[in-house]
């Protein structure tokens, strides 16, 4: 079999995408769609910048460029599938690589859209936005304008793209590349070794064996210890183009490019954090309950994610993932369950462990086609269950947004990962309800939600927070791969407080956490436990106001593009996100599924 012919090997059917990997339709395509970001570029670059003599002009340049933003993410989404699923393929790195050329020329092409309304005056960039055709697309453009006051002038920013592609980009794509082909030796209780995947690794730290949960984090250690140089130069190059360019870009502080990406103000931010800081015995007294069931008084950083240690031991076969998430969905949003039944049927998940697959999972689509596409290493455990509602709800998000312009279904994080754990939280719910259901696997369901609780509370402020110090030590120079370990280990311990047992630190989470490597999107790790909070204030509201409460939701997820993150929460919801109250109440939400566990314990 050619390598070009490898994607029969995958789960997932991507036909819909393109009918075969670098076939005739896909070649085409391509190529049209090069050709068009280039004269389209060479036509905004020879017009003066936004005036009120020339907008039909400008009008029309914004409208084609919203075209191509369809298309750019249906050949994009095709090859992020593909490079993923089988990342052993060189064709489908090179393919990857290519398209961050072709992402540097849409950077140049976006810089000449915002370079028109940086020099715009108030009076023309009002009445532009006011233009019929743009009208549902103020918000994009107010945001675009409010980006372009924070750029260097248009040849730097070319630049600077430019060198995206060799730099920061590369620096990314190399960590996505040795991640996916590095393995480890596991030992196994019984003395047995295998050479595995990185990518297993995540699944053996989740059993109920604490011997299995061990040696798959020293050996997985011992594996990210033997590129540890790598991933620090990688870490260090990536934070410090971004330090680089916000100096040039005047941009004051590293985290208001994090919060502009993320869509929400500084206030929002702190109330946030100040929830989180002032009911932290909610998550540790989570991790106090693990500790107790394991008969110890504390825990180490791998039993993070270890579930109860009962007789059941039953794994669970896709199709059995699969009925369970779409029976769960159906009991309470019958809407949800019908999507999840069509994504099934239509195959739009890759889920199977394979060697070349790269660690993680995430949901992709396309603009064009309106599709999407799960990516995820199903293991038979109710954690992969729960990662299969939560990217199946990122997928409906799309699917809720399907028929709202390009312009207007740009969502932040911090929004996007609300629909998902939403989904989660439904799975959760139907699992609790369902009669089959055995006593032991609703423990097993339980300790996995109140789990996840622990962790958005914990374990992700933990990143942030490192992240936060790393990039403050970053701004003198180069950080040491020893002094990245003393971060990470300080912060774990700050954190985690007297939970954590001595020496139970995890010196190379900064190494094996691919979420610090993601070139696109800065502090890759806060918009989690924001949409961990928000959505189970959400999903509070609906257990409150039942089937009433759906259309707010679709209504919040149509906005999420729209506004700010604020805005769609007062717009939708009703809820101020900027007081602390929302968020406290959002954290005590996790106190019924304790005392509920413990019952039943």
């Amino acid at each position: 079999m050619s390598q070009n012919d490898s994607t029969n090997n995958m789960n997932w059917d991507l036909t819909s995408y393109f009918p075969k990997f670098n076939g005739p339709e896909m070649k085409e395509f391509k190529k049209q769609l090069q050709e068009d970001i280039q004269s389209i570029t060479e036509k905004a670059s020879s017009i003066a910048s936004l005036k009120k003599n020339n907008q039909e002009e400008w009008e029309q340049i914004f409208l084609d460029c919203e075209d191509l933003t369809i298309r750019y993410s249906h050949l994009r989404s095709y090859v992020g599938c593909v490079a993923s699923a089988d990342s052993n393929n060189e064709d489908h790195l090179k393919e990857e690589a290519e398209m961050s050329v072709l992402g540097a020329e849409f950077s140049k092409l976006s810089s000449e859209l915002l370079n028109s309304l940086k020099e715009a005056d108030d009076e023309a960039f009002k009445s532009f936005t006011q233009k019929s055709a743009l009208e549902e697309a103020s918000y994009y453009l107010k945001r675009s304008r409010e980006e372009a006051q924070k750029r260097m002038d248009q040849e730097n920013e070319i630049l600077a793209a430019d060198l995206g592609v060799d730099g920061i980009g590369a620096w990314g794509r190399l960590y996505d590349t040795i991640s996916s082909k590095l393995e480890f030796e596991m030992e196994y209780p019984d003395g047995k070794k295998l050479r595995l995947p990185m990518s297993q690794r995540r699944s053996l730290m989740e059993k109920p064996d604490r011997d299995i949960r061990k040696a798959a984090f020293e050996g997985g250690n011992e594996a990210w210890e033997s590129i540890e140089d790598v991933t620090a130069s990688a870490l260090n190059a990536i934070a410090g183009t971004r330090l680089t360019l916000n100096k040039h870009r005047g941009i004051n502080h590293f985290l208001d490019v994090a919060l502009f990406q993320a869509s929400i103000s500084e206030k929002t931010f702190d109330a946030m954090l100040e929830a989180i800081h002032s009911e932290i015995e909610v998550p540790k007294n989570i991790l106090r309950l693990k500790a107790k069931t394991m008969g110890r008084d504390k825990i180490a950083w791998y039993d993070l994610g270890a579930p109860m240690d009962l007789e059941f031991k039953k794994k669970l076969d896709w199709q059995e993932a699969q009925n369970l998430v779409q029976n769960s969905f159906s009991a309470s949003y019958t809407k949800l369950g019908s999507f999840a039944e069509s994504a099934f049927e239509k195959k739009w998940v890759d889920w199977e462990p394979r060697e070349g697959k790269r660690p993680g999972g995430f949901c992709t689509g396309s603009l064009l086609t309106k599709e999407s596409r799960i990516f995820m290493t199903y293991n038979e455990t109710i954690g992969d269950v729960l990662t299969l509602a939560h990217e199946a709800g990122h997928a409906f998000h799309s699917y809720v947004m399907r028929d709202i312009r390009p312009y207007a279904h740009f969502y932040p994080m911090t929004l996007a990962e609300t629909a998902s754990t939403f989904g989660e939280m439904i799975l959760t719910e139907g699992i609790l309800h369902n009669s089959s259901i055995s006593n032991d696997e609703k423990i097993l369901m339980l300790d996995t939600e109140i789990n996840h609780g622990a962790i958005y509370l914990m374990d992700i402020p933990v990143r942030f927070e490192f992240e936060k110090a790393f990039y403050e030590e970053r701004q003198k120079g180069e950080v040491s791969v020893s002094r990245l370990k003393e971060l990470m280990t300080e912060t774990q311990q700050r954190i985690f407080g007297d939970i954590l047992e001595e020496g139970g630190e995890d010196p190379y989470f900064w190494a094996s956490k691919l979420h610090f490597y993601i070139t696109g999107v800065t502090f890759y790790n806060f918009p989690y436990t924001f949409g961990y909070l928000l959505s189970r204030g959400l999903f509070a509201m609906f257990k409150k106001e039942g089937e009433d409460f759906l259309p707010k939701y679709e209504e919040f997820l149509r906005l999420s593009g729209s506004d700010t993150a604020e805005n769609v929460a007062k717009r939708s919801i009703g809820h101020d996100l900027e007081s602390p109250e929302f968020w406290v109440e959002s954290i005590h939400t996790l106190k019924q599924p304790l005392e509920q566990l413990k019952k039943l314990l």
